[in-house]
């Protein structure tokens, strides 16, 4: 949980000082590389005024002189460089008994009160020229908040041992041997050949739509407006999303690695961009398979998350169906993907034609399975144990061919729909999971770290 109040720049947390002047915590500073990172928001100021508004960005560069481009370099690098200085100097954090605290601001004062026991997952991400300087980011999910607090930059060595101590307190152990425990053991369960994930980029068909559109929208709106800004507006979008859908991706999810620790199941991807991540024990809501159609020949799925206050969303970009069903496994224990999904009646053909047999629900004694898409399949597993509501609907036309949806929303803010099921069969299902999901609640494990023993049980 993260508390800001703005006040003046006292002893961290408000805490008055100990005796003789000194500190009551062990303050840090970020890495002094660091106010070269915090140097740029000047400059992200411009660009994303010129960006808003294009004509009079280029309205004053046509104005600007030689003298007046120097005098204004001369004034923006001191002042971009004072800037990042002072956000740094002012930046502390400390670990307590109980919390991470973070102090930032020059005028008006942050502290971020980062509870240990609320902590779900702690991420290394080091970007390319973090990882030139031998840096890294630390990224903090906290159950309860949408956005990540993070502590940007640390040493590599010093980010990884904060991230132990981090999640050492979080599993329980005592604050003066936490720092001593160090990373707990990984054990490799998949890893993705660069060959197959290239492969499977080309199998997709969002890298070809995006591909095809970037090449052949731009001539077309030449041809309608001859506006050279109106091609570049579009275009240049498109040539973007075409990248990110084959290119990006594919340096994002290079080396995809999962393991298993005590911690939860690690993520370890990126060419360029190096990114560690954690999936925490016990917060994971909803569980998708994914099947292209390209792929099926092949046996690949995608395997994505919902996490409940995280933004990791993959969980295996692409692995033979038995390899992603054995990683399934570790993150939903005693849970097995249903074989078999009966197809809605045939009159529900009448409500959506043709589309109608790609759907399919299985609810098991562990999960409620339900499948969508013919072209693109998308298998979702919720377990009874993270349903937070039940729902049923019925519009004129589905109440006249005694067809229903049932509607299943879990806890993070993510609804699995079981599309045009018999009447009959969706209002038993309505009733029945209501007392699956109260029964899943009181059998699951506790939402908290593992301690690092754990593996001996």
């Amino acid at each position: 949980m993260a508390v800001s109040a703005d006040g003046p720049p006292a002893a961290a947390g408000g805490e008055k000082p100990a005796a003789g002047g000194e500190r009551p915590l062990d303050e840090r500073r970020l890495h002094p590389v660091t106010p070269f990172r915090r140097a740029w928001a000047p400059v992200a100021v411009l660009v994303g005024w010129a960006v808003h508004d294009p004509n009079a960005a280029q309205e004053q560069l046509t104005r600007l002189t030689t003298t007046m481009l120097l005098i204004g370099l001369a004034v923006l690098i001191p002042a971009a460089s004072l800037y990042g200085f002072l956000t740094w100097w002012f930046t502390h954090f400390a670990v307590t008994d109980s919390e991470l605290r973070i102090r930032t601001g020059l005028l008006f004062r942050r502290t971020a009160h980062i509870r240990l026991d609320r902590l779900q997952a702690v991420d290394v991400t080091q970007p390319l020229l973090a990882r030139v300087a031998g840096v890294a980011k630390l990224k903090l999910d906290v159950v309860g908040t949408d956005k990540k607090d993070e502590l940007a930059y640390l040493g590599e060595g010093e980010a990884r041992a904060l991230r132990a101590e981090l999640l050492a307190r979080a599993a329980g152990f005592a604050p003066e041997t936490a720092h001593e425990v160090g990373e707990a053991p990984v054990r490799q369960l998949l890893h993705v050949p660069p060959g197959k994930l290239a492969v499977s980029v080309l199998l997709t068909g969002a890298t070809w739509g995006s591909l095809l559109a970037a090449v052949v929208v731009p001539p077309l709106l030449w041809f309608g407006t001859h506006s050279v800004w109106t091609v570049l507006a579009t275009g240049l979008p498109l040539l973007g999303a075409a990248g990110a859908s084959s290119v990006g991706r594919f340096l994002g999810e290079y080396d995809w690695t999962v393991g298993e620790s005590p911690d939860g199941l690690r993520i370890d991807h990126g060419l360029l961009d190096r990114t560690h991540e954690t999936v925490p024990p016990g917060r994971v809501q909803t569980v998708r398979i994914v099947e292209p159609l390209l792929w099926r020949r092949r046996g690949w799925v995608r395997v994505e998350l919902d996490v409940a206050g995280s933004s990791n969303s993959v969980l295996v970009p692409v692995a033979p169906r038995e390899a992603a069903e054995a990683v399934i496994a570790r993150v939903l224990p005693g849970v097995t993907v249903p074989r078999s999904l009966p197809r809605p009646p045939r009159r529900a053909g009448w409500c959506v034609p043709l589309w109608w047999r790609g759907y399919g629900l299985a609810v098991t004694d562990t999960v409620f399975a339900a499948r969508h898409g013919l072209l693109r399949r998308r298998l979702a597993l919720v377990p009874h144990a993270k349903v937070q509501s039940v729902r049923l609907e019925q519009g004129p036309w589905a109440r006249f061919k005694k067809v229903a949806d049932v509607h299943v929303d879990t806890g993070a803010n993510k609804t699995v729909t079981a599309r045009l099921r018999d009447a009959g069969e969706a209002a038993a299902l309505l009733h029945a999971q209501a007392d699956r999901s109260r029964t899943g609640r009181r059998e699951a494990r506790p939402d908290r770290w593992m301690a690092k023993g754990a593996e001996s049980e």
